[in-house]
């Protein structure tokens, strides 16, 4: 195929397809440019961030990850016609996938990684990127971060593959996969044509106009309504007797501040305090994996506050490795601590409370 471009109708020039010379020329482009990923067939005004690059996993790097507002996470290889495995990206792209899934339990490993390719591409922080890329406050970035932990937890992705050339069985097995399996599944074909300094891709998706089968999809229920019950209950599946009493203590320590310090989410509850105008703010939250993110929603953008505070909570457990306070999360095991530590960090929290109450937010 070519394209004819013209100036006012006149001077007329045929425009032959260019190659991309090689995948990591492909990878860069949609790296610095995710909006070429017509991803708008799957959800219309969607924009999608492009938070990693290489990403490791056990299986070999994924090519690109991506993040939407929705928390909803985009694994993106890249793979050029020529190359002798392109028969095997699906298995290819679903190994990555199981190997993100299980051998990233971790989410504050996760979330590490993504930190660390966060700074060195936009020299911020990724809940920082979130907020200034998607326009979101910090209480709407701490839910959207929420929702992606749980798709990582879920296995939940959206598989996108990007060729240069699509053939005809590739997309055959895209849409019996689609059709009949719960996985989402895409595959762009990107047409790639060069003109002066000017690039020009025209992308088509493929796996999008598929109806999903009733028969193999799940039944629809009603959300789970989570409260301080439905959270034990699920903490009980996967720890032990310590570990139950330590999140306890955990939670008796949010509940005596006041009758709505503690808010629930899926598989976790957050303790949240008021400022003196206010505003709440989160201080910390735990989750029904028996794991306490230690990082505050009040230091996160204040050097200051943080190094006070990251300061006094590795002096009251000297085990915590104080650069981690520096993340975005920092989850600890509750069966890797004792209950003495936990109360040491719950005194240091207690000044946190106050200090925030006494607290005036812009």
């Amino acid at each position: 195929m070519a394209l004819i471009i013209s100036k006012n109708g006149k001077h007329a020039k045929r425009i032959d397809r260019s190659v991309f010379a090689s995948e990591d020329e492909l990878q860069q482009y949609i790296y610095e440019n995710p909006e070429s990923i017509p991803l708008y067939d799957i959800k219309e005004d969607i924009r999608l961030l492009i938070v990693a690059r290489e990403f490791p996993t056990q299986s070999g790097p994924i090519d690109a990850v991506g993040i939407d507002k929705e928390g909803e996470l985009y694994l993106i290889e890249t793979k050029l016609y020529r190359n002798a495995d392109k028969r095997h990206v699906v298995a290819q792209v679903l190994d990555y996938g199981a190997s993100l899934w299980r051998h990233y339990s971790d989410f504050a490993a996760f979330l590490g990684e993504l930190d660390r390719q966060s700074q060195k591409k936009w020299n911020m922080s990724l809940q920082q990127k979130l907020q200034d890329f998607f326009g979101m406050s910090e209480e709407e970035t701490q839910k959207q971060i929420e929702s992606f932990r749980g798709n990582l937890d879920n296995g939940t992705f959206k598989f996108v593959v990007l060729m240069d050339t699509l053939h005809a069985q590739l997309k055959d097995l895209i849409l019996f996969l689609n059709q009949y399996s719960k996985f989402n599944i895409y595959v762009a074909e990107i047409e790639y044509y060069k003109f002066e300094t000017y690039e020009i891709m025209i992308p088509k998706l493929f796996g999008a106009e598929v109806k999903k089968d009733v028969s193999v999809s799940k039944p629809r229920t009603e959300a789970r309504v989570w409260d301080e019950e439905s959270f034990f209950a699920e903490l009980q599946k996967d720890t032990d007797e310590e570990t139950r009493q330590k999140m306890r203590l955990i939670y008796d320590f949010a509940t005596k501040h006041s009758p709505d310090a503690v808010e629930y989410g899926t598989n976790s509850f957050k303790l949240k305090t008021e400022s003196k105008n206010g505003i709440r703010k989160t201080v910390f939250f735990a989750n029904t994996n028996g794991r306490w993110n230690l990082v505050s929603e009040f230091w996160k953008n204040n050097p200051e506050i943080r190094k006070k505070y990251a300061d006094q909570l590795t002096q009251a457990v000297p085990s915590l490795k104080r650069d981690r306070m520096d993340a975005t999360y920092y989850e600890i095991r509750l069966d890797q601590i004792s209950q003495k530590d936990i109360t040491a960090l719950l005194v240091v929290f207690d000044r946190m409370v106050s200090e925030i109450q006494e607290t005036q937010f812009s």
